[in-house]
């Protein structure tokens, strides 16, 4: 009897082809990245903030359909290197994933997204805008940045954000007139983060708006006083109730800062109460440094993967439980994703 003897190959264990959850989650508690100036080009770097003069750069990296943002740092552990036709992300030289580089528009790829007041008048130790203390872009020069990137071919959206340069209601005023503009001109979803007042969900809905963030920062009481001394946690929370009611389901979201000294179960409690209320919560981690030597911040730490992930696997349950669905919004950082563990997408 003959015997037909099959040799099968076993390829070794290779880099991961996409980004991960898992991987993306250690990417993001670290944050930055070293990549040679020589893959660069002015087109693939973007501001820290959205459209603010900083130092310092950030890439977006993206594996089939998730992305990352990255800040350059030539100092971090993170490496990115030329592999073929594609970019392999290192960390001590062990392969993670493979990607590519996106353009970013303005801020981010597929998204004008600007930073309007680029000053504020309230001092959240989280927030660079007091210490930056910016300029004030006018409407002529926010249409300039929205026909640039529309220009491109690769516009999805338009995102407006804002400090506070006088008062929270000149703001609003000032959005939605500019608001007001730019639905005259293009067909697109415009999206606007600000600080509320009572009547500012009717004005920017009123104006063209179809989605509205509203940041709590924290839900931790004691925390949001030291953070935010000049605030009101009350005020935003009313604002983002009422916002749904104007908005509708999946059309309001809110930062929750994580590694601001909170527990996990103050992060569980806050999600359950927007949630509950249809207002999606966006994880966002402390930002890599403080723009204040006195800052609270620096009594505090960055969280790490595991805490990023177990964070996004509750959240992602908990928006489930209320059949809320990140993938419908259409504007800001839930179509971005780059710099959060994000529900429905990356878990």
């Amino acid at each position: 009897m003959n015997h037909c003897i099959i040799l099968i190959y076993m390829k070794p264990k290779d880099t991961e082809t996409e980004l991960s959850a898992s991987i993306k989650a250690e990417l993001i508690s670290i944050g930055s990245v070293r990549i040679d100036k020589s893959l660069l080009s002015g087109e693939h770097k973007t501001t820290v903030n959205t459209g603010l003069k900083a130092s310092n750069s950030a890439i977006f990296l993206r594996s089939g359909k998730k992305r990352i943002r990255l800040t350059v740092n030539d100092l971090s552990p993170l490496r990115v290197v030329p592999e073929g036709e594609q970019l392999l992300v290192l960390k001590n030289e062990e392969g993670l994933f493979r990607g590519v580089l996106e353009r970013p528009l303005c801020h981010c790829p597929e998204q004008a997204y600007i930073t309007i007041s680029e000053k504020c008048v309230f001092d959240c130790q989280f927030c660079q805008l007091p210490k930056l203390q910016g300029g004030i872009k006018s409407s002529a020069t926010v249409q300039q940045m929205v026909a640039e990137a529309y220009a491109t071919g690769d516009l999805k959206a338009i995102s407006l954000t804002s400090g506070v340069a006088v008062s929270p209601k000149k703001e609003v005023e000032r959005m939605a007139s500019i608001v007001k503009q730019l639905t005259r001109k293009y067909d697109l979803p415009i999206g606007v983060s600000l600080y509320p007042t009572k009547d500012s969900s009717e004005e920017l809905y009123s104006a063209g708006a179809c989605e509205v963030k509203y940041n709590v920062g924290t839900m931790d009481p004691e925390l949001f006083r030291s953070f935010c001394p000049q605030l009101s946690l009350h005020e935003v929370l009313d604002a983002l109730e009422n916002a749904v009611n104007i908005f509708g389901r999946n059309r309001v979201s809110s930062n929750l800062i994580i590694g601001l000294g909170e527990n996990d179960d103050t992060i569980r409690k806050g999600v359950m109460y927007l949630t509950d209320r249809c207002i999606i919560p966006i994880l966002r981690p402390r930002p890599l440094s403080s723009y204040s030597s006195e800052s609270a911040l620096e009594k505090v730490n960055r969280p790490n993967a595991a805490r990023l992930l177990r964070l996004g696997i509750m959240l992602r349950n908990m928006l489930d439980r209320q059949s809320l669905c990140i993938e419908k919004s259409r504007t800001m950082c839930l179509l971005c994703t780059g710099c959060d563990i994000t529900p429905h997408i990356d878990i």
